[in-house]
């Protein structure tokens, strides 16, 4: 992982300079991302914002969910929705990735790939709304949550990167967000981006009023 982060690590003597540098320079591509997504993506985020905002004015309770770092940013999403600070909306939302004793007793007892779709399939209504994250779009649990959500009329919503892997082949989002990216970092870090503004757009959405 270190090699993959700084490659030129191991390949003899390192300085300070080169590790700035490199730093530099994965900042400047974590930002050159995000500037495109924003660009590429404002209008169907917009859209979207406007979908989440009515399934919240109608009742309705967001879900989020991922492995790995996604799952970190699924837990960061909800709780932004629910504890959005001064001059924010509280809305109703949960990440299905914060309970450890649920997730490795269905892991452990049933199937790693069903620890989204049988929480969706116990707590999620039609008008709700499930949203999953997965960095190569292939994740099988996250799929698996977003065909179970889809089954059960929730709204479906979500993030990806290298083309959009089988979540993208599948149609299993009604939004779908698709990072230009094949690196796991700037996807992780541009899909952050992209989620903070999705919530900024709900709040501000009329759809919401």
């Amino acid at each position: 992982m270190t090699g993959t982060l700084y490659p030129f690590l191991g390949a003899g003597q390192v300085t300070v300079e080169d590790v700035t540098r490199s730093s530099v320079e994965k900042a400047g591509e974590s930002l050159a991302l995000r500037l495109r997504v924003l660009e590429g993506l404002g209008p169907a985020l917009a859209a979207c914002a406007d979908v989440l905002a009515a399934a919240f004015r109608a009742g309705g309770r967001l879900y989020t969910f991922g492995n790995g770092g996604s799952s970190t940013d699924a837990q960061s999403v909800a709780q932004l929705f629910l504890t959005p600070g001064a001059g924010g909306r509280s809305l109703p939302a949960m990440s299905l990735t914060g309970d450890a004793a649920l997730l490795t007793a269905l892991g452990n007892d049933v199937d790693f790939d069903v620890i989204f779709a049988r929480q969706l399939a116990a707590l999620g209504r039609p008008g709700d709304v499930a949203l999953g994250l997965s960095t190569s779009g292939g994740s099988a649990n996250v799929l698996r949550g977003l065909e179970e959500a889809r089954r059960r009329d929730l709204v479906t919503v979500g993030f990806a990167g290298s083309g959009g892997g089988r979540m993208a082949e599948e149609g299993l989002a009604d939004h779908l967000f698709v990072i230009p990216s094949s690196s796991v970092h700037r996807v992780q870090e541009a899909q952050t981006t992209a989620c903070h503004v999705l919530w900024e757009l709900v709040q501000r959405s009329p759809a919401g009023a």
